[in-house]
């Protein structure tokens, strides 16, 4: 999610240790002067046939390379190992292993560990995708886990929840220093020193070596462990992985200037995030959007809309500047203008051709549902005055519009002076609030989500960035075929995130139950959203349904939690 200024101004416009004890699963080996495994282990990207399992492994003192022998059985005691094989960790991929397990059976759960020596990783446990008929699939879904913001209890409560597979959509961990130039606390590290979660290094990432020992900082986390112990982990980058706000050829958060090469920092932050994260890496580092099939119910494509092909960002300010203004909408609605890029999208629009499976589901980084809001009401709320009057001001403007758009609905004629301009969009344009995510890259949205409808797909985007919770329609804006606007191709689920401060940090001038309400009234896709709550999406996918259930927890000031009741509302269903 973006924090530089222009950004938030505008978003303000619109108003355990215990849990990795308390499993049987996780017995270490002996602390000892030889050989140690901090960091626990991991698995990822799981197939029919295998799995990739990880773990750190390093003398005391020494740089010396760590043999190591791994082992995967059906059995939490190891009486039957079915696979094993032998790696080594060392200096060059800063004793991070991964290894690929092949030759296990489909829709198996498995157990693995390390050893070396008589020393022993944390044993996990892993699975393999199902092939055939396939009645039921669980996923955990996370974005936006911030070590110094809070503590990890959506990851505590995951491990202990039925999912199957953790699907993490990107910014794993955050790359800013603790303070800012001027001294204050940098972002959402404020109650860091208090939690005794102060980022490591302090200063802000640019080297290996920097984003190295922040990857193993959020790999020492307990919670964090634990996760990864109990299952496999599907995972793509946002923003943070590298800096704030990145693109293609840079990122809002990278100065070249007193920085240097934007190109050496990104290829040094995804060294890292190979090494630290259960990965599969191809030739490309650069390259992670890849798919897995669940047998005939999902097919599961993990994309890259941050890096790869991402064209740099539209800014408000450049589109509300009557200097720039022209030139930055143009730029806005250009049909060139890429998200996934031209590969990357060829590569997905193949994948829907060709998969049978009753549900298509894209794991990708930012909302791609229209998050869109009048110009009345954005300027309305202006984030620099939140005075008692303002505040005023920017709830008339939006019941304005929101009385205007009810008596549309109802057929009740509108005033001609003061609410029909509402809502004529010549008059009273809508921009989303986010230009960072699919509402900055309007004809690439169009061209995914019509190849979905021309491909009679049944399409589900998971999404996280933002902070918050979101379920809203995925609905084409009719560019081509302005019959066709408005009609629906699919739904999206978007999770909250694991620690990183949402509306109630950025909006804190306003109630959330009144954010709430402005945002479910006045977008026109949004169904549902919450505004201020930690945890996690928990979808399950079966033949006839995709539901999503979000998961909060009360509290990440302390490692003791409470789980949030679900209302009915935050259980959603998509019929297929």
């Amino acid at each position: 999610m973006s924090h530089n200024p222009s950004r938030r101004d505008f978003v303000l416009r619109v108003a355990s240790i215990s849990a990795v004890a308390g499993s049987a699963l996780l017995l270490s080996g002996c602390d000892d002067d030889d050989a140690v495994f901090s960091y626990g282990v991991a698995s990822g990207d799981p197939l029919v046939d295998r799995v990739i399992l990880w773990t750190h492994a390093k003398y005391n003192g020494a740089d010396d390379a760590v043999a190591l022998k791994w082992e995967v059985a059906t059995d939490g005691a190891f009486a039957n190992i079915v696979v094993s094989g032998t790696a080594s960790a060392t200096a060059d991929s800063g004793f991070t292993v991964k290894v690929d397990a092949t030759g296990l059976n489909a829709d198996t759960e498995y157990f693995y560990r390390f050893r070396h020596n008589k020393r022993r990783s944390l044993v996990g446990r892993t699975r393999t995708l199902p092939t055939g008929s396939v009645a039921e699939v669980r996923l955990a879904v996370f974005s936006c886990a911030n070590y110094p913001a809070g503590f990890f209890n959506a990851y505590a409560e995951a491990a202990k929840s039925d999912a199957q597979f953790a699907i993490h959509l990107g910014d794993y961990l955050y790359e800013y220093g603790m303070f800012e130039l001027n001294g204050d606390p940098a972002y959402a590290s404020a109650n860091a020193v208090a939690l005794g979660r102060v980022s490591e290094p302090a200063t802000e990432l640019l080297t290996l070596a920097d984003y190295r020992k922040r990857h193993a900082q959020y790999k020492s986390d307990p919670d964090s462990q634990a996760l990864h112990a109990r299952m496999p982990m599907i995972a793509v980058w946002d923003d943070h992985e590298i800096a704030n706000d990145t693109y293609k050829e840079g990122a809002e958060n990278h100065d070249a200037a007193t920085e240097g090469s934007f190109a050496a920092r990104r290829a040094v932050a995804l060294q890292a995030y190979h090494e630290w994260m259960p990965i599969r890496t191809g030739a490309a580092q650069d390259s992670i959007y890849r798919s897995f099939d669940f047998g005939d119910l999902l097919s599961l494509h993990m994309l890259d809309s941050r890096l790869i092909g991402r064209d740099q960002q539209i800014t408000f300010t450049d589109l509300l500047n009557p200097a720039t203004a022209a030139t930055a909408a143009a730029t806005l609605a250009s049909p060139d203008r890429q998200l996934l890029g031209a590969d990357q999208l060829a590569w997905l629009q193949g994948k829907l051709a060709t998969s049978s499976a009753t549900w298509q589901v894209l794991g990708q980084q930012v909302l791609m549902a229209r998050m869109e809001f009048p110009l009345s009401v954005l300027s309305a709320l202006n984030p620099d005055n939140t005075s008692p009057e303002a505040l005023a001001a920017g709830e008339a403007a939006v019941i304005a519009y929101l009385t205007a758009k009810q008596k549309q609905a109802l057929g009740v004629p509108l005033d001609p002076v003061t609410e029909a301009p509402l809502l004529d969009p010549a008059l009273n344009p809508k921009l989303g609030y986010n230009l960072d995510a699919w509402d900055g890259y309007p004809a690439a949205r169009e061209t995914l989500l019509m190849t979905a409808y021309q491909l009679n797909k049944k399409l589900v985007s998971l999404a996280g960035d933002t902070h918050n919770a979101w379920h809203a329609d995925l609905t084409l804006a009719g560019h081509a075929d302005p019959t066709l606007a408005g009609v629906k191709v699919g739904e999206e689920f978007a999770t909250g995130s694991v620690s990183s401060p949402g509306f109630e940090d950025y909006l804190s001038a306003l109630p959330s139950d009144q954010v709430k309400a402005i945002f479910e009234g006045v977008v026109d896709d949004l169904n549902w959203m919450d505004p201020s709550r930690r945890g996690f999406l928990k979808m399950t996918i079966t033949p006839t349904a995709a539901t999503g259930e979000w998961v909060f927890v009360n509290t990440i000031s302390s490692r003791s939690y409470l789980v949030e009741a679900p209302v009915a509302e935050e259980i959603r269903s998509y019929i297929a």
